[in-house]
C-alpha cells in the first residue's frame, strides 16, 4: 500500500465478556505477516485490559509480528491522527470498542470527520457474540441489540459451552436480526485474521437504512449559545450545579446559521479531545480553548473572559446552561443569563432575548445537541485496587457467594490477583456465572498488587470492597 491509499478501518464489538481481549491477542501473537495498528477502548477507571492485552505497557508499541497497539487514553480522532505520522509502520487499523459501547458513534467518525474521512475507509464492523450468554444479555441491554444489528460479520463465539441445537437456533435468531451479516462459529476467538480484516463490507446505505439518524453525531457538549459581546471583561459566573466541574470551549467569530453551527460543534469535538485545562474561579477563560471550569468550592463561582473588540462568541458547555444558572455581567454590572429558556417574569413571553436586572442581551442563536445513547444508568464499573497477598480459600469462598446470589447482575469481571505464596500474578476473568483463572508471569520487582473490575448492573460497592479486603492476609 501507499501512503496515498486510505488505510481501511475494522470496528471490533461485542457485549463484555464475548472475547475481544482473546481475538485481540490472537491477532497480536500469531505470525499473519499483516501490520495492523490496533486501538483498544476501555470502560471502567481501572485499565485492565491494557495488562490483559499482552506486553501493553505504553501508549503506543511495536509488536513482534508488525501490529502496533494504542490504549485509548483520549478521543479516537487524536489517537487516529497520532497513529499517521507513524503511516509507514502499518496497512490496517483494527478498533476495539467497550462491551458497552454502541458502535455507530465511533462508524459515525470515519464520515463526519473530514481529515479523517481523507485518510481512512471504514472497511466493516466486526461483533463477537457470546454464545453462552447473549439470549440472556438480548434481553437486558439496548447494547448487544445495536452491535449485532449494525456488524457486517458476527463472530458467534464459545460454541463449545453449549449443545449444537442451541447454537443453530442463536444462529437464526441472528440472521433473524441481521440478515446482511455473514456469521461465522468459533471456540476461544480462534478465527483467521482475514475474518476481521480487509473486509470491503461495510455499507454507508444499509447504515442509514438501519439507523435513518446514523450521521446525525454525538457530541462531547450538550449545548450552544451565540452571543454578541461588546468590548471590555465579563465575569463569567456559575451557581451549583449537578458535577464538581464543567468543560467549555468558548469560538470565536461564531456564525449563527445551522450550517456554522454544525461546522463549530466539529471543530469544538477536536478541542474536547485534548486535555482540559484546568481553571479556578477567579482565573481568566481563553478562548478556543478546552477547559475545566472548577466549581469545588460552595456557592456562585466566578471566571473571567476578556473581549478585546467586539465579537459573536460562541459557547460549547458540557451541561445545559440552565444546569449552572451559568451568568455574565459586564464591567457596569449589567448581567444576563446563558439559558436554553429564561424568562425574568412568571408572565412574560418567550423571546430570543434573556432578560436580567433591566440588562438585555439578545442570544443571537443557541442549540441543544441531544446525546442519541446513554448508558443503562443502572450499569457500572467498580474497580478494586489492594496492596498485599490474598488467602486462596478466602478468595473462593467470597467469590463463590457473590456469583450465586449476584452472578445474574455481573456482566464481565477481569483483574489480577496476588496470591499467597505464589511467586506468579494470577490473572482471571469471568462472565456471569463462569470464571477462568491461571498463573500469570512472575512478579519479579513489580509490586505485588491486587487490581479487579467488575462490571454490571446495581453493584454494591462498599460491600464488594469490603468483602474483597476480608480476603487479605
Amino acid at each position: 500500500m501507499t501512503t496515498t491509499t486510505k488505510v481501511p478501518v475494522t470496528i471490533l464489538t461485542g457485549f463484555l465478556g464475548s472475547g475481544k481481549t482473546t481475538l485481540l491477542n490472537r491477532i497480536l501473537t500469531e505470525e499473519h505477516g499483516k501490520r495492523i495498528a490496533v486501538i483498544e477502548n476501555e470502560y471502567g477507571e481501572v485499565g485492565i485490559d491494557q495488562a490483559l492485552v499482552i506486553n501493553a505497557d505504553e501508549e503506543v508499541f511495536e509488536m513482534s509480528n508488525g501490529c502496533i497497539c494504542c490504549t485509548v487514553r483520549g478521543d479516537l480522532i487524536r489517537v487516529l491522527g497520532n497513529l499517521m505520522k507513524r503511516r509507514d509502520k502499518f496497512d490496517y487499523v483494527l478498533v476495539e470498542t467497550t462491551g458497552l459501547a454502541d458502535p455507530g458513534p465511533v462508524a459515525q467518525t470515519f464520515f463526519m470527520d473530514d481529515e479523517l474521512r481523507e485518510e481512512f475507509a471504514l472497511d466493516g464492523i466486526v461483533t463477537l457474540v457470546d454464545a453462552a450468554h447473549i439470549e440472556q444479555q438480548l434481553g437486558r441491554s439496548d447494547e448487544s441489540t445495536e452491535q449485532i444489528a449494525f456488524a457486517d460479520v458476527l463472530v458467534l463465539n464459545k460454541t463449545d459451552l453449549v449443545n449444537g441445537e442451541v447454537i443453530d437456533r442463536l444462529e437464526s435468531r441472528l440472521r433473524d436480526m441481521n440478515r446482511m451479516a455473514r456469521v461465522v462459529r468459533s471456540e476461544m476467538a480462534n478465527v483467521s485474521v482475514e475474518t476481521v480484516l480487509n473486509l470491503g463490507a461495510f455499507n454507508l446505505d444499509q447504515a442509514l437504512e438501519r439507523r435513518p439518524t446514523f450521521l446525525e453525531p454525538e457530541y462531547p457538549f450538550e449545548w450552544t449559545g451565540v452571543y454578541s459581546l461588546a468590548a471590555g471583561r465579563y465575569e463569567f459566573s456559575l451557581a451549583e450545579g449537578p458535577d464538581p466541574s464543567m468543560s467549555l470551549v468558548v469560538v470565536s467569530d461564531q456564525d449563527t446559521d445551522d450550517a456554522a453551527l454544525r461546522e463549530g460543534a466539529e471543530w469544538c469535538v477536536r478541542r474536547y479531545a485534548e486535555p482540559a485545562e484546568p481553571i479556578h474561579p477567579g482565573a481568566e477563560i481563553p478562548v478556543g480553548k478546552h477547559v475545566n471550569l472548577l466549581l469545588d468550592s460552595p456557592g456562585r463561582r466566578s471566571f473571567f473572559l476578556q473581549v478585546d473588540a467586539p465579537a459573536q462568541l460562541g459557547f460549547y458547555t458540557q451541561h445545559l446552561a440552565e444546569e449552572f444558572d451559568i451568568r455574565l455581567k459586564n464591567a457596569d454590572g449589567e448581567a444576563f443569563k446563558l439559558a436554553s429558556s429564561f424568562c425574568p417574569e412568571p408572565d412574560c413571553e418567550e423571546t430570543d432575548t434573556r432578560r436580567i436586572k433591566g440588562a438585555e442581551v439578545p442570544a443571537v442563536a443557541e442549540r441543544t445537541w441531544v446525546a442519541q445513547h446513554e448508558h443503562d444508568d443502572e450499569v457500572g464499573s467498580i474497580a478494586i485496587e489492594e496492596d498485599g497477598d490474598v488467602d486462596p480459600e478466602r478468595l473462593n469462598a467470597w467469590l463463590g457467594k457473590l456469583l450465586s446470589e449476584r452472578g445474574v447482575d455481573i456482566f464481565r469481571m477481569k483483574g489480577f490477583i496476588s496470591l499467597v505464596g505464589e511467586s506468579r500474578r494470577f490473572v482471571f476473568q469471568g462472565v456471569h456465572m463462569l470464571v477462568d483463572g491461571q498463573p500469570d508471569r512472575e512478579w519479579g520487582d513489580t509490586p505485588r498488587r491486587n487490581q479487579l473490575v467488575f462490571i454490571g448492573r446495581n453493584l454494591d460497592e462498599p460491600s464488594m470492597r469490603r468483602e474483597f479486603k476480608a480476603c487479605l492476609i
